[in-house]
């Protein structure tokens, strides 16, 4: 039996992003359009008969300053790992290595698509081979956003993010996404939405639709109502240069703080990357994908 198994995981956008209210739970409920995109983190899964989770992350020198990674038992992969096996009865441990392509404190689900890329390894690693609403009763347990990334694409996804209904493909089109050395914590950044007075809330419901019956024409519903809650510099500078540069629309994604610029000319999307580079910001030009 193979011991080792090593996939390329992807961040998700959120097209839109609306938080709805709070449940009775102390939870948000939302509406939004999530998509995954071409950015990645590479994680590796070694089983071990030790019975131990080990995890370790690498991160780029351009994510360091940025981003503090959680290590040991804090991290949601362990987490991940650690209920899986419980709940399969497995003795086994397992050694994890994330090599970080995705910045963390982005909105970008990095940590969720981290958790689900391990439950998905140990699921083929010790043959448990459970399906997918098993994998995503699992995830749940884990993050709310943790179960769209064992299918990924575009999906509507609503209540604090468990319910997900696959969209018409949005896949191919030209992506421009960037961060600052800010980010946002989920706790803080809800705390400011629930102080919003007379919010806009953007239209996730019109924009799925669109995506269905005229999709050139979605990015005119692309919003976030994070924007209005959270005021960082580094986002606005980032969209005032993406929509200088030609970008259909400049968004943050999830509740901050990377931002992402649609482009139709993918020579226009590699200038305006590299004009943010040099702004001193991480940015990377990538497609939407399937899956």
């Amino acid at each position: 039996m193979v011991n080792i198994m090593k996939i390329k995981t992807p961040a998700k956008i959120n097209l839109a992003l609306d938080v709805c209210g709070i449940l009775e739970n102390g939870y948000h409920s939302i509406k939004s359009v999530f998509q995954t995109v071409g950015l990645y983190d590479d994680v590796s899964v070694e089983l071990n008969d030790s019975g131990e989770i080990n995890v370790s992350c690498i991160l780029p020198e351009e994510f360091a300053q940025a981003d503090p990674v959680p290590s040991g038992e804090k991290n949601i992969a362990y987490k991940a790992a650690r209920l899986f096996l419980d709940t399969i009865g497995s003795g086994k441990g397992c050694d994890i290595i994330i090599n970080k392509g995705i910045p963390s404190q982005a909105g970008m689900g990095g940590g969720s698509t981290d958790a689900a890329a391990v439950i998905n390894c140990l699921n083929k690693l010790t043959g448990a081979e459970l399906d997918i609403p098993a994998l995503e009763a699992v995830g749940k347990k884990i993050g709310a956003d943790v179960p769209f990334f064992f299918t990924g694409g575009t999906a509507f996804v609503s209540g604090i993010g468990e319910e997900i209904i696959p969209l018409p493909e949005y896949s191919g089109r030209i992506l421009v996404i960037a961060k600052g050395i800010q980010g946002v914590s989920t706790a803080q950044a809800y705390k400011a939405v629930d102080g919003l007075e007379s919010p806009v809330h953007p239209d996730a419901e019109k924009l799925a639709d669109t995506i269905r019956n005229d999709p050139d024409n979605a990015y005119r519903y692309f919003g976030n109502l994070f924007e209005d809650a959270i005021d960082l510099d580094e986002v606005s500078q980032i969209k005032d240069t993406m929509k200088s540069m030609g970008a259909l629309s400049a968004v943050m994604t999830g509740s901050g703080s990377a931002v992402f610029g649609l482009f139709t000319n993918s020579d226009t999307a590699h200038k305006c990357c590299d004009t943010l580079i040099r702004q001193g910001f991480f940015a990377k030009l990538c497609l939407t994908t399937a899956h």
